[in-house]
């Protein structure tokens, strides 16, 4: 039997990467990773070969990406952070496209958000709708994929709604709350993300889940399934942003950023296209509820530890 050519995972050992690489393996595919974790974060053992992110160096990320047909390109960043900032994340991230074109790379499934633009006044959403359009314009046969919010095990927004509900006799929604959302599942996103990389044609999909709610609706689903009694009230942005930084002293951790709230409060976080994902948030946290929010999850220590 052949062996099979190696498929690339960027951020294996992370979350959404995570997901793309248990499903590679599952189907028998060999899988690479190029990570900014230790070895010993790695939960896939011999199985899965990892090197570090060498975007200072583009013939060692070439080479690191040699012989590979298929990338799978999780790399981002939540939030400028020291060194971290999304200018410098849309150059890596120029820099690994330009190392797949050199090395002779097949194909790039591109983890994006929905509704990017360059013309955004939110870093995040105008860095991913830059990168597209290095992916659009290189050698790379490509399909985009647009999640909204992803939620599952690993999630931080959902899990830390839920711990904040849990600990609190008050939870804080910035504004009217009444701005939709549309949470999709981190399985469904790892399985659209696979069977596109099978394909050939260009493409460009949202991944949304099934779901949609306001903000006040979310909160309340989450309230209901664990049993929490908080009161929801409702805050200016200016200072739901000040408790979340007093909550991010104390955990340590960047709770909320401006943006955040804000591109939240734009409604970005919504697709008009058919939903992809199949997995309802109600139905998993019905499944879930004794496990979420009983720890806190930290983003800082997660991606910039």
């Amino acid at each position: 039997m052949a062996t099979p050519e190696p498929r690339l995972v960027t951020g294996a050992f992370s979350y959404t990467g995570k997901y793309i690489t248990q499903r590679l393996l599952s189907m028998g595919e060999r899988v690479t990773t190029l990570t900014s974790r230790s070895d010993a974060e790695n939960p896939f053992g011999s199985q899965v070969t990892a090197s570090p992110f060498n975007f200072d160096n583009l013939s060692l990320l070439t080479e690191n990406l040699r012989g590979v047909t298929t990338l799978y390109n999780t790399y981002w960043v939540r939030y400028s952070y020291g060194g971290v900032t999304f200018e410098r994340a849309v150059e890596n991230s120029i820099k690994l496209i330009k190392a797949a074109e050199n090395a002779g790379v097949r194909r790039i499934v591109h983890i994006s958000i929905t509704n990017p633009s360059e013309e955004s006044p939110f870093p995040y959403f105008r860095g991913k709708a830059l990168i597209e359009k290095a992916v659009i314009h290189s050698k790379l046969s490509y399909a985009v994929v647009r999640p909204t919010v992803i939620f599952g095990a690993e999630g931080v927004l959902i899990n830390n709604i839920a711990w904040l509900l849990r600990r609190f006799p008050i939870f804080a929604v910035w504004g009217s709350g009444e701005y939709r959302i549309q949470p999709v599942f981190v399985e469904d996103v790892a399985e659209i993300a696979v069977s596109l990389g099978h394909k050939d044609d260009n493409m460009i999909i949202d991944a949304a889940g099934p779901e949609t709610y306001t903000f006040n609706e979310l909160v309340r689903l989450i309230a209901e399934n664990i049993g929490s009694r908080a009161r929801i009230i409702h805050v200016k942005p200016q200072l739901a942003l000040l408790l979340g930084r007093l909550i991010g002293y104390i955990v340590k951790d960047v709770v909320i950023t401006k943006d955040e709230i804000e591109g939240l409060m734009s409604n970005l976080l919504v697709s008009d296209s058919l939903p992809r994902g199949q997995t309802r948030l109600s139905k998993w946290l019905e499944q879930n509820a004794k496990g979420v929010g009983i720890k806190y999850i930290s983003d800082l220590k997660q991606h910039y530890r």
